[in-house]
């Protein structure tokens, strides 16, 4: 029975605001009971108020309606309050609801087994309105005090995953441009990375007649085309395990043998650029365009790595880039002109044409082929 003679305290205006604003469940089995509750909450200012005639009506209207507290009688049929109490910590969405026992019990088993079982507080029958007042600001408080935290660390979960998105975002703009060995000696703090390689095989590629058509073409249109070769370039240059140097208008650099080693690097450039060639081949009959690419390939010592501190790159340096360049300036389009060193590199899997001895550009007269596919090396 609920002592309505006790005289009421005015709550402070922040705990008033909470009771205003509460949304309260009162469940008992008793009619006259919830009555006298639900009348003693709303002298306290609470008017959004529901009831549930017992433990099972209480958790259909808990899974359908949000509260913010809710009064639970212990002695009910058909589920009791701690039954209602089990049901709810095993709901996730449920297990953090305030929930003020009421009971007529006396027994300090029932009131610990209520508190381990997840009950906010505890309220002895009869109770006057001050304790009820005092029992629900308290609760009601730490609800909002928890719904705090619950926000901030929802936040701070979301701006953690937007920090490692951010990062992934980053990792993965350096691994277009760096190789990952690279980036992640950078990463490490190393303020310049450059390694000599003993052998490897670079490549120059060039567009013939881009110029020409380019003429005839939108910027759109220009970098969609350039877009498309390019990509299937790339995506070619990962197949074989190459690395990508740079672009520069319509020239595409790569080399083959670092930052890794490898001893079939001449035979993986030497098959990216007959790739090359055959995607050219394709692109003519899809377009109806004339273009195609003089290509030069040259195997030597380089010295790799990344030097400066801003728009870095990772870039080769020494003569073997030089004698490549050349191969490529000086050689046929739709043709791979490939120089003596790499020659002597490549397997089976190519016919070499000789061209003779020829005058390359500040190298004099030296031996070069072309080189072909006998068949399609798998690599």
């Amino acid at each position: 029975m609920i002592d309505q003679n006790k005289p009421s305290l005015m709550p402070s205006e922040a705990g008033y605001n909470l009771l205003m604003n509460a949304h309260i469940l009162v469940v008992d089995d008793s009619k006259m009971l919830r009555m006298g509750i639900t009348r003693a909450l709303r002298k306290l200012g609470i008017k959004n108020i529901q009831e549930a005639v017992d433990g099972v009506d209480a958790l259909e209207r808990l899974n359908t309606e949000t509260f913010d507290l809710m009064l639970l009688d212990m002695e009910m049929p058909k589920l009791n309050g701690l039954a209602v109490l089990s049901e709810m910590q095993n709901n996730t969405e449920l297990k953090s609801l305030p929930v003020i026992v009421i009971s007529g019990g006396e027994s300090m088993d029932e009131i610990v087994a209520c508190i381990e079982m997840g009950a906010e507080d505890y309220l002895p029958k009869p109770f006057s309105n001050v304790l009820l007042r005092a029992r629900l600001a308290s609760s009601l408080e730490k609800k909002r005090l928890r719904d705090i935290e619950i926000s901030q660390r929802k936040q701070l979960e979301s701006q953690h995953i937007k920090l490692i998105q951010e990062q992934e975002k980053a990792e993965l703009l350096l691994l277009n441009i760096l190789p990952a060995q690279i980036s992640d000696r950078l990463k490490s703090g190393e303020d310049r990375c450059a390694d000599r390689h003993a052998s490897v095989s670079i490549l120059f590629a060039d567009l013939v007649g881009f110029t020409k058509l380019s003429q005839g073409m939108t910027a759109s249109q220009l970098v969609d085309m350039l877009h498309g070769l390019f990509s299937d370039f790339d995506e070619k240059v990962n197949q074989l395990g190459l690395e990508k140097i740079k672009t520069i208008g319509d020239c595409y650099m790569l080399v083959g043998g670092l930052p890794n080693p490898r001893e079939d690097h001449a035979t993986a450039v030497v098959t990216m650029g007959l790739h090359m060639l055959d995607v050219m081949q394709k692109f003519n009959a899809l377009n109806n365009t004339d273009l195609s690419m003089r290509i030069g390939v040259h195997s030597g010592p380089v010295v790799a790595g990344v030097i400066g501190k801003h728009k870095f790159t990772y870039d080769l340096w020494g003569n073997s880039v030089n004698i490549a360049s050349r191969m490529e300036s000086s050689g046929s389009p739709g043709r791979v002109h490939i120089s003596s060193q790499t020659s002597e590199l490549l397997d089976d899997n190519f016919t070499l044409e000789s061209r003779g001895i020829i005058p390359i550009k500040s190298l004099g007269d030296v031996a070069t082929f072309f080189a072909t596919y006998n068949d399609k090396p798998s690599i």
